[in-house]
């Protein structure tokens, strides 16, 4: 097993790029067995999730060709379907949460799909329901195999239906609407989610010949049509590593600027971040984050302690509040942090409060943080990533801490940024793996 050796405690500067979006990749990606002609993806980052649902692909007998690192065409004009029922299917695909988006489009090109227990990080309870629940309203039936954990989908055909799902799920709504472009008649999902991620899903399937309607809103209107072509897609900077760059500037006092960030798309990340009293400035499609010697964190209007909680798009992505936890802890001031998705995903919070930081942990929800203000710097301890974002949020604390830190289990990581040691070493990082 690898590990990240992290001198921190010095100031970075210079210019980042971050990667293709993991969470658009994963989508678009799988969208590629719904035509029998040739997909081209470009901005696709290199890391282990990903890599893992390409090999998928190509197991499935996909025609998988790589033109560069972060480009690669895809033609599903001959699948292995039988490969679905596998063991060895089953085992990658165990691995890798993503893969349940396999199921949308082979329910519509194919009409059977397998999802099995889906793998990726330890952070809670990530239901199935809204996915298979979804799948039945357009005329799907399933079997669930308790002894492989397996749900098996099929259908005579895919009937187009009103739904209303019971939570905005974003690989839910996915699955369902890649499913739903090629069922007969006209299918309304309303409380669909509408991030950024689904934006780029539809506006993909819009270009090999899907009718939708309503995108970047709750409402979708989907009119079913008998196939898809195929087309040309550029995945979106990934927002994500965006507010990952600005946490790691403000915490290293670092002066830094994220080229090609996406600005567009990054809805309230950017205020969020100025609550927490960091500085930066729009210029064009990048952000410039000056060096800053503290940050003081805002209160309400009314006084009370600022609140920094996850929302479904536009509100604030769970995948940012570690970050913000992190960062908050050499701001001025204090502020409670309030993880209502997952109820694992705080539970790194013992590894920060090892290394000095001023964190009470009210609940599997809740976290208050209060900000010392480089009163106390953090220290170098040797730890463990537990999941993909605890496991950046920790790297980020390391390269602001004094002295060495050990970070185990770095695979975490490496599923969900590229490179990133490689990346950090160019703005002056202090960061090997071994």
């Amino acid at each position: 097993m690898s590990v990240f050796e992290v001198y921190g405690g010095q100031k970075l500067e210079g210019a980042i790029t971050p990667q293709g979006a993991k969470n658009e990749a994963l989508q678009v990606i799988s969208a590629v067995l719904l035509s029998s002609e040739t997909v081209t993806i470009h901005n696709i980052p290199d890391i282990l999730d990903v890599n893992l649902l390409i090999e998928l692909l190509h197991e499935m007998k996909v025609q998988v060709t790589k033109l560069s690192r972060h480009s690669y065409s895809f033609t599903a004009n001959n699948l292995d379907e039988n490969y679905l029922t596998s063991e060895e299917f089953s085992k990658k695909a165990g691995r890798l949460r993503g893969s349940v988006m396999l199921a949308g489009p082979m329910l519509a090109r194919f009409k059977k799909a397998y999802i099995h227990k889906p793998g990726g990080d330890k952070i809670g309870r990530r239901r199935l329901d809204t996915h298979i629940i979804g799948f039945e309203k357009l005329g799907v039936k399933f079997d669930y195999n308790t002894n492989t954990s397996c749900f098996q989908l099929s259908t005579q055909k895919l009937t187009a239906t009103d739904m209303l799902l019971d939570e905005p799920s974003v690989t839910g709504t996915a699955n369902i609407i890649m499913a739903a472009v090629l069922a007969e008649g006209v299918t309304t999902i309303y409380n669909a989610a509408c991030e950024p991620y689904i934006q780029q899903l539809c506006k993909m399937l819009i270009n090999m010949g899907a009718k939708i309607e309503g995108v970047g809103s709750n409402l979708l209107k989907i009119y079913g049509v008998n196939k898809l072509s195929g087309t040309e897609h550029t995945i979106l900077p990934d927002m994500i590593e965006t507010g990952s760059f600005i946490g790691l500037a403000a915490m290293t006092q670092s002066e830094l600027t994220i080229k090609n960030a996406g600005v567009n798309h990054l809805g309230i990340i950017p205020e969020k971040f100025r609550q927490l009293g960091i500085k930066l400035e729009i210029r064009e499609d990048d952000i410039y984050i000056p060096a800053q010697d503290n940050y003081e964190i805002t209160s309400h209007l009314d006084g009370g302690i600022l609140t920094i909680y996850d929302h479904p798009w536009p509100g604030f992505t769970p995948d940012l509040l570690s970050i913000v936890l992190v960062v908050a802890t050499q701001a001025i001031g204090s502020v409670l942090v309030h993880q209502k998705m997952f109820e694992s995903r705080l539970f790194f919070v013992d590894k920060l409060i090892d290394m000095g930081a001023q964190i009470i942990l009210c609940d599997p929800h809740r976290a208050t943080v209060i900000g010392l203000g480089r009163r106390n710097k953090l220290r170098g301890i040797t730890m463990s990533s537990p999941d993909i974002r605890a496991g950046q949020a920790l790297l980020i604390a390391a390269l602001s801490a004094e002295g060495k830190s050990i970070i185990q289990n770095i695979e975490q990581i490496d599923r969900g940024y590229q490179f990133i040691d490689e990346r950090l070493r160019s703005i002056g990082a202090n960061i090997i793996r071994k």
